[in-house]
C-alpha cells in the first residue's frame, strides 16, 4: 500500500467509514500478528495483543502524521502493547494473590464470554487503581501488596489502628465502586468496537 492510498484509508477511517476500518484490519492483521509472534511465544496472547494494538491505533489515528508507513507505526504501537500486556499480567498476579476479596468480585463479573471478560477485568483492575485517590491507593498497596499489618500501617502513617481500619474499609468500598464504573465504561466501549467489525 503506497503513501497516497494510506492517506486516503486513514481519512476514511477517521470519518467512521466501517468498510475502511475492515480494510485496515484485513490489510495489516497477518503481518502484524507475525511481528508480535516473534516477541510473544503464546499465540493466544499474541492475538490478544493484536486486538489491543488495533484498538489503540484506531484511537490514535487522528494524530498519525505519516512520518512513517502505517505498518511501521502499528509495529511501534504493538511493541508498547506487548510491554503493557506483561506489566498488567504481573500486576494481576500480585493483586489476586494479596486481595482474595477482589478476585471474588472479578469472578462474579465473568460471564459466558469468558476470554473477553477476563481481558477486560485485567484492564479494569489496573485502571481502577490508577483512578483511586492517592490516600486510598496508598493504604490498599500497604495492606494488600506490601503485606503490612494494620498496626504496621498505623505506625508508618503515624495514625491510630482504628483510623487505619476505617480508611481501609472506605478504600475497599471506593475500589469496588470505581471497579463497577470501569465495568460499565468498558462494556460500552467494547459494544461500539464489536459493532464496527460486524
Amino acid at each position: 500500500m503506497n503513501s497516497q492510498t494510506e492517506k486516503e484509508l486513514v481519512k476514511q477511517i477517521i470519518k467512521g467509514n466501517k468498510k475502511a476500518i475492515r480494510e485496515f484490519y484485513k490489510t495489516y492483521q497477518a503481518r502484524l500478528l507475525n511481528f508480535i509472534l516473534k516477541k510473544v511465544a503464546n499465540r493466544k496472547d499474541a492475538e490478544e495483543i493484536l486486538q489491543d494494538t488495533f484498538i489503540s491505533a484506531l484511537d490514535s489515528l487522528p494524530l498519525f502524521k505519516f512520518n512513517s508507513s502505517l505498518y511501521t507505526w502499528l509495529c511501534s504501537i504493538s511493541y508498547h502493547e506487548i510491554v503493557d500486556f506483561y506489566r498488567k499480567r504481573k500486576l494481576k498476579t500480585i493483586i489476586f494473590s494479596r486481595l482474595p476479596w477482589l478476585k471474588k468480585i472479578v469472578d462474579q463479573a465473568l460471564g459466558p464470554q469468558l476470554v473477553l471478560e477476563e481481558k477486560q477485568a485485567k484492564t479494569r483492575i489496573y485502571q481502577t487503581f490508577k483512578n483511586l485517590s492517592e490516600g486510598y491507593s496508598q493504604i490498599l498497596r500497604l495492606k494488600y501488596i506490601d503485606g503490612l499489618s494494620v498496626k504496621e500501617i498505623a505506625q508508618k502513617l503515624k495514625t491510630t489502628v482504628k483510623a487505619v481500619e476505617s480508611k481501609l474499609s472506605r478504600a475497599r468500598l471506593a475500589f469496588q465502586e470505581k471497579y463497577a464504573e470501569e465495568t460499565q465504561n468498558s462494556k460500552e466501549s467494547w459494544q461500539i468496537l464489536d459493532s464496527t467489525f460486524d
